[in-house]
């Protein structure tokens, strides 16, 4: 019987910042293809492990504050220890504060920065210890934007961060993939979110984005699933450093 190279049965994945949005649509991706799920973040998920229930695999809640990077290192050990394993993390908590440049306050900026670059940094790093310790492959995914390429209005530490991102993602591959870790980036374009609410009650920036979008629509959450799950599986075994863009155009534009 061949086995699907997108098969993802016995893997566990973990996923931070899966409460809703972008983060949950893709760990309820990632258990349809089979993997077990552990979620992280502030807050229980109790919508998300529902929702995963219903697919059937196991699952297991982490709550811890992803602002610090000291809070990380029991994430991979009490995953591995509760699920049995550690194979794929998705790289998901971010957040955004807008406020213009020229206004843009210290606690604005560290408060994004330390989400968004440093903790992912110190849990990959966590993540890659153990992979390497145990002698095992894993996968490393990470979420970029669209401002990993773009500059952005009124975000200067969101975009400094996703940039980040980027090359962080390139670096890490190259240090990491001889050691049969991937590691990649999904850069979603402008989907329907919580982070993204302010912009689609605004009537005229609502107009604009879907005008360049040649979709014509924002995205689903459920549209990232099928990166998430490549970029997970073995199909993707010989792609390293990518950020790839889920944006239903908007960058051919």
């Amino acid at each position: 019987m061949n086995v699907s190279p997108f098969d993802l049965s016995n893997k566990v994945a973990l996923v931070t910042g899966a409460n809703t949005g972008l983060g949950q649509g893709m760990a309820i991706a990632l258990a349809e293809a089979g993997a077990d799920i552990a979620l992280i973040g502030r807050s229980e998920p109790s919508n998300t492990l529902a929702k995963l229930s219903e697919v059937g695999v196991k699952t297991h809640s982490i709550l811890t504050d992803l602002g610090s990077a000291d809070k990380v290192s029991g994430i991979i050990s009490e995953t591995a220890d509760i699920l049995g394993r550690a194979d794929i993390l998705v790289n998901n908590a971010g957040i955004i504060k807008r406020n213009e440049a020229i206004d843009f306050t210290p606690d604005e900026w560290d408060a994004v920065m330390n989400v968004n670059l440093r903790t992912l940094f110190f849990l990959s790093q966590a993540f890659a210890r153990h992979l390497i310790a145990a002698k095992k492959p894993g996968k490393i995914i990470n979420i970029a934007s669209m401002l990993t390429f773009q500059g952005g209005v009124r975000v200067p530490s969101y975009t400094a961060s996703k940039s980040g991102v980027g090359g962080l993602t390139k670096a890490l591959a190259n240090e990491w993939a001889g050691h049969n870790i991937n590691v990649n980036a999904i850069a979603p374009g402008y989907f329907a979110t919580n982070n993204t609410a302010a912009l689609q009650s605004d009537e005229k920036r609502n107009a604009e984005i879907l005008g360049r979008i040649p979709c014509g629509r924002w995205g689903r959450p459920s549209d990232l699933g099928g990166a998430a799950v490549f970029l997970a599986s073995q199909a993707s075994d010989y792609v390293q450093g990518i950020t790839l863009p889920v944006d239903g155009g908007w960058l051919s534009r």
